[in-house]
């Protein structure tokens, strides 16, 4: 092990990667941890590259995402024969999703600019009973007896850092629609969570044979009854029916191994 581990890294062989996972499952060997992580973290590039712009640096995701990537190894299990990527791609995204959440919208503010948004506030609710309109920085200003950069600091203030809703609308002004801040921020790719669905369909259908590929194709796939696929292959319907039956059999089997 410690042989293979040496080295400059180069592109391996995925049965060798596989073989890595399992002697990492058993021995939790440092050393091999992090030859699995330095081999998987153009995953954590990719992805932390899909969040950019969105008011984080890079840097930061990247750090985010690679702790994704470390968590995803830590759990996997090749023996359930997903592949890696594919398991590791929602720990990652859940990981920047969550730093989202917890660091992108929140953030500690000074008791005074607190106090100061309150009293602005409760002031913009007063006025517009009052004035039966909504009260300018300058009416906001005179009823506080403050400066109107006081104001003005309080407002900014409560907008940068209030938390937001991820179902609030914002207005884009240069193609006249509105979008969600979830929007803004990125969102799962929700074919995520069909990915483990593929894997398991594919995986199973090569330890089918090609008349059982094909009948579960146009079965489940086409949508086409049994009396047509028996006509389109020249066999009874009842053997069609036989062979569907033997095909459930098959994937049931191999949930049960998942």
């Amino acid at each position: 092990m410690a042989g293979r581990l040496k080295g400059d890294r180069e592109k391996r062989d995925p049965a060798e990667i596989k073989e890595f996972f399992r002697e990492f499952a058993v021995s939790k060997d440092p050393k091999l941890r992090e030859l699995l992580i330095e081999e998987h973290l153009y995953i954590a590039d990719i992805l932390a590259k899909k969040y950019i712009n969105k008011g984080i640096e890079y840097d930061d995701l990247y750090q985010v995402a690679s702790i994704g990537l470390i968590l995803a190894i830590d759990r996997y299990d090749v023996e359930k024969g997903f592949e890696f990527s594919s398991y590791a791609t929602p720990t990652i995204i859940g990981e920047i999703k969550k730093y989202f959440r917890d660091k992108g919208w929140v953030i500690r503010v000074p008791r005074r600019i607190q106090e100061l948004s309150k009293k602005v506030n409760n002031a913009r609710m007063t006025l517009s009973q009052n004035l039966q309109k909504s009260p300018t920085v300058t009416d906001i200003a005179a009823y506080l007896n403050i400066s109107e950069e006081e104001v003005l600091e309080a407002i900014e203030a409560s907008r940068v850092y209030s938390p937001q809703s991820l179902d609030a609308t914002y207005e884009i002004s240069y193609d006249d629609r509105e979008v969600n801040l979830s929007e803004l921020i990125g969102e799962e790719d929700k074919r995520f969570e069909k990915i483990e669905f593929v894997d398991f369909i594919n995986r199973t259908m090569e330890k089918l044979n090609d008349i059982e590929k094909q009948i579960l194709i146009d079965r489940y796939f086409e949508k086409k009854t049994q009396v047509s696929i028996a006509k389109k292959l020249e066999i009874s319907q009842m053997t069609v029916s036989r062979i569907e039956k033997k095909i459930i059999e098959k994937f049931r089997k191999e949930l049960e191994i998942t």
